[in-house]
């Protein structure tokens, strides 16, 4: 009796989870190729960001005035497509 007992808080359990892991992946479309891709994208500019920060400390003040100036035109297109995105 105690072992179909515990096999039934086991399933109970089991069958909450399921239904809990449904209700989060519920919240968001399954994500597309295209989608995927796109991410990986963010995930390379944040990579690589983190290289940039890991120099900082051997670069020249003038190195790190060219190199922040150059990254400062691209932020506004950064800028450019969240606004893009955040549109509805």
């Amino acid at each position: 009796m105690e072992g179909s007992l515990a096999a039934s808080a086991f399933v109970c359990k089991s069958h909450r989870q399921s239904q809990s892991n449904r209700a989060r992946r519920g919240l968001h479309m399954p994500a597309t190729g295209e989608l995927i891709r796109l991410m990986n994208y963010v995930d390379d500019i944040s990579a690589t960001l983190r290289r940039i920060s890991s120099t900082i400390g051997t670069m020249t003040a003038e190195e790190k005035k060219r190199l922040s100036e150059y990254m400062r035109a691209a932020t506004n297109g950064f800028n450019d497509v969240l606004t893009q995105l955040e549109k509805q």
